[in-house]
């Protein structure tokens, strides 16, 4: 059974933005121009055309998984920009393992996270969230552990009111980041789920360039 949704990520932004689009336009706030931050990489398309839909400032929060050791992929924890590291307490708790036993791991991944924000940011100051309705897209929501760590990060700055949205997610990240974010939209939450990428015909891994096309496209 094929389960594919969308055909790329601009795909599936389209999909997203019309549907932030319609939120928005009900929100009482709704007038105010939205800050509509990316999960890079693979949220940068998807966050543009939101951006696009909504007249909205686009920008990236820069945040990192936490892989378990020798299973990359599968995160047990993430961090966003400068702020603190997020656990997900039952993966660690299924793996035996403790905060310090992914320290070598954590200190690599901040590492990243510098590095990325100096390339995608070129200088600029990081967005400004404070007393703005903010939408922090992504491309698909798998645990939502790198979308919490972001979340948190962006708690921080006092936005008025914050968004998730993703075209793909699973049903348990769905509920989960409800407890992080004032509204979770989410296009499809199938029950079938098990990656991301199986719901694109198109989801080659992006690369900085492409960041920094999209980006630059929409600088001011």
């Amino acid at each position: 059974m094929s389960y594919i949704l969308f055909a790329d990520r601009d795909d599936a932004g389209s999909a997203l933005a019309a549907r932030v689009a319609e939120h928005l336009g009900e929100a009482p706030d709704g007038s105010a121009r939205p800050l509509v931050l990316a999960l890079p990489r693979g949220g940068v398309p998807v966050a543009a055309r939101v951006a696009d839909a909504v007249d909205g400032d686009l920008d990236v929060v820069v945040a990192r998984k936490i892989g378990a050791p020798g299973h990359p992929e599968f995160g047990v924890g993430a961090l966003a920009e400068d702020g603190p590291v997020v656990f997900d307490r039952r993966s660690l708790r299924y793996l035996g393992l403790t905060e310090a036993d992914l320290a070598d791991t954590v200190a690599g991944e901040r590492d990243e996270v510098r590095r990325r924000v100096a390339r995608y940011r070129a200088g600029r100051p990081a967005p400004d969230p404070a007393g703005r309705t903010v939408v922090l897209v992504d491309d698909g929501l798998a645990t939502g552990v790198t979308a919490r760590a972001a979340l948190r990060w962006l708690h921080r700055h006092n936005p008025e009111l914050v968004i998730l949205a993703a075209p793909v997610c699973s049903p348990q990240a769905r509920t989960d980041m409800a407890l992080d974010a004032d509204t979770v939209l989410c296009l499809h939450a199938p029950q079938a789920f098990r990656a991301v990428g199986q719901f694109y015909a198109d989801f080659r891994q992006l690369t900085d360039a492409d960041v920094d096309r999209v980006l630059a496209a929409r600088a001011p």
